[in-house]
């Protein structure tokens, strides 16, 4: 991993465990080049990520101040698993797979990856327990190809933490839509639903490697009452 992003990695926390909290200051880049012994030029890489992720806001004479965000809410952008923003938020959860096997391409699937048709790929679909209730219900799709093998434990874990650790995949980017979608007889089975639940929140990606590869296609489904789909934006001009 390139330095700046280990810098990155551990202001993050730092900020997220609120060692440096909201509205104060982080350290002046010359304080941070000691503290890392690296360049200025590697310290101003990795304070521009903190930016662009929405944690700093850098002011001309007084350096780079804490950003106010409530990280509770689930994040619209950026590319993190469940079990990470478990992690990072503090979320007592639990993970159970309802559904994994080998599956044949088919033309739906097709349309929305560009997958061929009848190709391998696996179906994974996870319930997502919190405090005590199942109000996410995750389904991936993960070409076979790629993803030679899943074992359940690995889902049942953090199949990021498989795929790039153990299958040493480069997880890029992500194309992402949000919808509101009627709740069906599955959803009412699966999900801890109240009777006047009629729509659920589902977001969708589809999750590319370094190599521009797309290898999976995931429809993410929340309960309504649960979750604040937010996002941070930062004015670019044209």
């Amino acid at each position: 991993m390139n330095k700046f992003k280990e810098i990155f990695q551990d202001l993050e926390q730092k900020i997220l465990s609120e060692e440096y909290p909201p509205d104060s200051l982080l350290p002046s880049e010359n304080q941070l080049i000691k503290v890392y012994d690296v360049s200025r030029e590697t310290v101003r890489k990795a304070l521009n990520l903190l930016r662009d992720a929405g944690y700093i806001q850098k002011k001309q004479g007084k350096g780079s101040i804490v950003l106010n965000i409530n990280r509770l809410n689930f994040p619209i952008s950026g590319l993190t698993s469940f079990k990470e923003l478990q992690t990072t938020e503090h979320i007592s959860s639990e993970t159970k797979v309802v559904e994994l096997r080998k599956i044949a391409v088919s033309v739906k699937l097709h349309e929305l990856t560009g997958w061929p048709v009848a190709k391998e790929a696996w179906k994974l679909v996870r319930q997502r327990k919190i405090n005590g209730e199942v109000i996410i219900l995750d389904k991936d799709y993960l070409l076979a190809d790629i993803v030679p093998s899943l074992p359940k434990d690995k889902a049942q874990d953090s199949i990021y933490d498989y795929f790039e650790n153990e299958l040493g995949l480069e997880i890029a980017y992500a194309q992402k839509e949000i919808s509101a979608a009627p709740v069906n007889k599955e959803l009412r089975n699966l999900m801890d639903l109240h009777l006047e639940d009629h729509h659920v929140v589902t977001v969708k990606s589809l999750v590319y490697l370094e190599d521009t590869r797309c290898f999976e296609y995931t429809e993410s489904i929340h309960r309504l009452d649960k979750f604040r789909f937010v996002d941070f934006a930062r004015r670019r001009k044209a």
